[in-house]
């Protein structure tokens, strides 16, 4: 079994390289999809998250208030590497019982993981290769306020919270810029992904 973590800077793509290696025959764990499944109600992560922000960021139906529990922790480092701290043991939790039911089963193939916070048990212990997806900064920005409906402060604010991108490229085993099409890095992905393959010599579903 290949695998592949894979991350970069929000805005950079990751979830787009991600989305084509699943095209390409790869099982993806999505570690943003995980953590909100880790954090619906009455699940440990959304009762540490309630004990430590309080009752203010649970809607009346019970689930979190995401968009407001993001607005508190953006504007604190503190505060948002507490949230971090809750959601990963969680996230991380999940994404070793996947790959160790993956083993159980015999699969052979490709495994991404795409992770947005490339912290090291879980993910940089645990891929054998790190791509990290890099954009510019005002590529960044134009999509982040495309497709959240943010404003620019918002998306600069977002961007500023996380690591460089020399931060991320420096955990890199390959580095993938991302400023063109999707076309363009469509044939970055399979360039990158067949040499892999023939390195590894696993199945991931090209001929």
């Amino acid at each position: 079994m290949l695998i592949i973590g894979v991350t970069g800077g929000i805005g950079a793509g990751k979830s787009s390289v991600s989305a084509i290696l699943k095209e390409l025959g790869a099982i993806v764990l999505d570690a943003d999809l995980i953590s909100r499944q880790v954090a619906e109600p009455y699940k440990p992560a959304w009762l540490e998250i309630k004990k430590t922000f309080g009752d203010d960021f649970i809607r009346d139906d019970n689930t979190l208030d995401r968009k407001k529990l993001a607005g508190e922790v953006f504007s604190s480092k503190e505060k948002r590497l507490l949230l971090e701290k809750i959601i990963h043991k969680e996230v991380i939790a999940v994404i070793k019982e996947e790959l160790a039911a993956l083993r159980k089963n015999g699969y052979i193939g490709t495994v991404v993981l795409d992770v947005p916070i490339p912290v090291r048990e879980g993910f940089l212990d645990t891929a054998d290769r790190v791509w990290v997806v890099v954009s510019d900064d005002e590529t960044r920005i134009n999509r982040l306020m495309k497709r959240s409906n943010m404003s620019r402060q918002e998306a600069e604010a977002r961007m500023s919270s996380q690591l460089t991108q020399d931060e991320y490229i420096a955990l890199a085993h390959e580095v993938i810029e991302n400023n063109g099409s999707r076309e363009e890095l469509e044939k970055k992905v399979i360039n990158l992904y067949k040499k892999l393959l023939a390195e590894y010599k696993v199945s991931g579903g090209l001929c």
